[in-house]
């Protein structure tokens, strides 16, 4: 037997980067995801034999799996690499059952940073699998196993074949159509505002608001109560009453979380939860530095915890020593406190070092990775810095019983803000002159304004992850799939960037909620939740929480079997004729996304794909630029002037020729070099910058 390590992790980016840390007695190898799952046929679970899971090696799984057992038998020790979450942990798991390694060896390590020190000492302090993380995720897993294969059959009986139902995104789905109820519900009340124009005696203005009358908040609900109040004021004398200035402070956010770096992310960089968790895990597993070879640029991407080491922020105080100066730097390191639901098994997100700064690391990574290095760097450096310091100015004058309030706050020192502004808006560079109580002003103009309510804003990525977080609604690392899942299957759409439920979204929700209240109710699912992180902290039975959910499931079930009538959807109209026989085309739902169909079928077999201008013109002719989707599901760009304008392209055209060809500029996403605009002509190399 040779005297070398057996490495595995889950991915090959990362197995490359080991492979450069560690010397030749390592080999590195990848899993690849999950080795062993629930089989996707059947159920998989033996409800009666006490819900045991009947796991099998995945799919074109089994050569790699041999290849791992075969290095393992070379090698000396066999250690787990994989991720260090309860996914990992379960991944591990399979890996030592596979290889016949005892339950108790010391065989599982776990990387928060990939970097050579960080590897190196990890290897050092091996541990045995923690059955309790992998019961934990186990749980989940049965869990929704259960309730997707027992509930979808379900909704393709009553409602349309292809529907799925998931224990949480089930729950999600929920949420964004009772959102939508409010809407649809929300009457707007109409209130006004007033604001004084005044001058003091110096002939200095400014603007003062109204605020209150006879030391009540006011409330101006119409017209005739405003024509009545500025009616009042027309002989009023205004009187300064008090002068208040104050410093304020404020304290800067904590490092990012798995939840918050999904809603900055979507907020500040337009990226979707999926495109945030797949470009920081490439930051993670290692990237190629030129000189200093690869090296993971993050911390675990996965954590629900604001908990920074000691020798993390020693490193940041004294980059921001030596970069901004000793005021920069905070008397006591900065300590944040995480949710009272955190597992607080990780650190927070944060570069590996502050040193690596995005400008000089920027060369070596892709448009995608600078832009979410940048904000990950900013906010961990900001959050280890002093408060910004805030002048604020508020002046309360009196006009007879009214009272009204100027208000002025201008930043005094940036603190945190010279490395990260957090888009809060703290300023009001409302100019107040010098006043004194009791000064006379003299009013030069009221300027009354009519507003209506709002009804509540749809959801957003950004804000949907704020709830489901604050609601405690699956985890951190779910978000993404869960936003992915619910738009798949059209229970909603994204508009605007806005998520709006579908007629199908509607049916299925009102649907289990009428039959299955617990798994539709927020609070239940949040206290399985809690349910699962008591399994992890070794302090419940994973079987024993399925089967106390089980029971009350299989009868809610048998009953909605009984129950539940037919749900006939109405296709929508599409408001044009088949070209083929004359009669209505119908807007239908596949497994590409939506479609045009001749209502005639089976007798007209007519289909269209639904064309989506993307207010580009065609670079040819003039014609719109339309986007399509190909047989086999895959988009692409084409002329609405088709067949006379032949124009096709697989990236999405900028509406510009090249000015070296005259063929189109397209933008094309590599996955290495992000978003690139360059010429189509693979023959012309024209390509052109494109700002950050």
């Amino acid at each position: 037997m040779a005297e070398t390590t057996l490495v595995i992790v889950e991915s090959a980016a990362k197995a490359k980067t080991l492979s450069k840390f560690l010397g030749k007695n390592y080999r590195v190898k990848a899993s690849v995801g999950h080795i062993k799952d629930l089989p996707k046929s059947k159920l998989g679970i033996d409800i009666d034999n006490d819900f045991e899971p009947q796991y099998i090696t995945i799919r074109g799984k089994g050569d790699l799996l041999k290849d791992i057992k075969d290095e393992a038998l070379k090698s000396k020790r066999v250690l787990l690499a994989t991720d260090p979450d309860r996914e990992g942990e379960a991944i591990a798991w399979h890996l030592q059952n596979a290889m016949r390694i005892p339950g108790d060896a010391k065989c599982r390590v776990e990387f928060i940073e990939i970097t050579k020190d960080a590897v190196k000492n990890a290897i050092k302090n091996p541990r045995p699998v923690d059955l309790d993380r992998v019961n934990a995720q186990q749980a989940r897993r049965v869990l929704d196993r259960l309730v997707g294969y027992k509930l979808s059959p379900l909704l393709w009986s009553k409602v349309r074949k292809g529907l799925s139902a998931g224990r949480v995104q089930s729950v999600v789905v929920r949420l964004i159509c009772e959102r939508e109820e409010e809407i649809r519900q929300f009457v707007p009340e109409e209130y006004w505002s007033i604001e004084a124009l005044l001058q003091t005696s110096e002939k200095a203005s400014f603007t003062a608001r109204l605020v209150g009358y006879e030391d009540k908040k006011i409330k101006i609900a119409n017209e005739a109560e405003k024509n009545r109040i500025v009616a009042d004021l027309a002989d009023s004398v205004f009187i300064v009453a008090a002068v208040e200035k104050k410093q304020k402070r404020k304290k800067p956010n904590p490092p990012f979380i798995t939840s918050t770096l999904q809603q900055e992310s979507s907020k500040r960089l337009n990226f979707y939860s999926q495109r945030t968790m797949r470009v920081a895990q490439d930051l993670y597993e290692g990237l190629e530095m030129g000189k200093e070879g690869t090296v993971g640029l993050i911390t675990y991407l996965r954590t629900d915890s604001t908990r920074v080491s000691s020798t993390a922020q020693e490193e940041a105080a004294s980059f921001i020593s030596e970069q901004y100066g000793r005021e920069y730097v905070p008397s006591q390191p900065n300590q944040y406190k995480s949710r009272k639901s955190a597992q607080d098994a990780h650190e927070a997100i944060r570069p590996t070092s502050v040193y690596r700064t995005p400008d000089s690391v920027k060369p070596f990574l892709s448009r995608d990775q600078y832009r979410l290095y940048k904000l990950i760097w900013e906010r961990f450096v900001s959050s280890q810095m002093t408060p910004a310091v805030y002048d604020t100015i508020s002046v309360d004058i009196k006009a007879g019983a009214y009272l009204w309030r100027s208000t002025s706050s201008q930043l005094k020192f940036d603190g945190y803000k010279k490395v990260y502004n957090d888009q809060e808006g703290e300023e009001n560079k409302n100019t107040i002159p010098p006043l004194k109580p009791d000064e006379k002003l003299y009013l030069l103009k009221l300027e009354p304004e009519q507003h209506f309510t709002q009804p509540p804003p749809r959801f957003t990525e950004a804000s949907l992850v704020k709830l489901l977080e604050e609601k405690n609604i699956g985890r951190p690392s779910t978000y993404a799939p869960i936003i992915d899942t619910i738009l798949k299957r059209y229970y909603v759409e994204r508009v605007n960037k806005q998520f709006v439920p579908t007629e199908l979204g509607f049916i299925v929700v009102d649907l289990l909620k009428e039959n299955f209240n617990n798994i539709m109710e927020v609070e239940f699912t949040a206290e399985l939740e809690e349910d699962l992180d008591r399994i992890e902290e070794g302090q419940m039975d994973w079987r024993k929480v399925i089967k106390e959910f089980y029971q009350p499931f299989a009868e809610d079930l048998e009953k909605a079997q009984q129950l539940i009538e037919k749900v006939e959807i109405k296709d929508e109209e599409a408001g044009k004729d088949c070209p083929q026989c004359g009669r209505p085309l119908l807007i239908k739902y596949g497994r590409f996304g939506k479609f045009l169909a001749c209502s005639g079928f089976p007798e007209c077999r007519h289909t269209e794909s639904i064309n989506e201008d993307i207010g580009v013109k065609c670079f040819q002719c003039g014609g719109d630029i339309i986007a399509l989707k190909s047989k086999k599901g895959r988009r692409f760009y084409g002329c609405s002037n088709y067949p006379d304008c032949s124009f096709r392209s697989w990236n999405k055209p900028t509406g510009e020729k090249c000015p070296h060809c005259g063929d189109a500029m397209v933008e094309k996403n590599d996955r290495k070099q992000g978003v690139q605009v360059i010429c189509q002509n693979s023959e012309c190399k024209h390509r052109q910058e494109v700002s950050v």
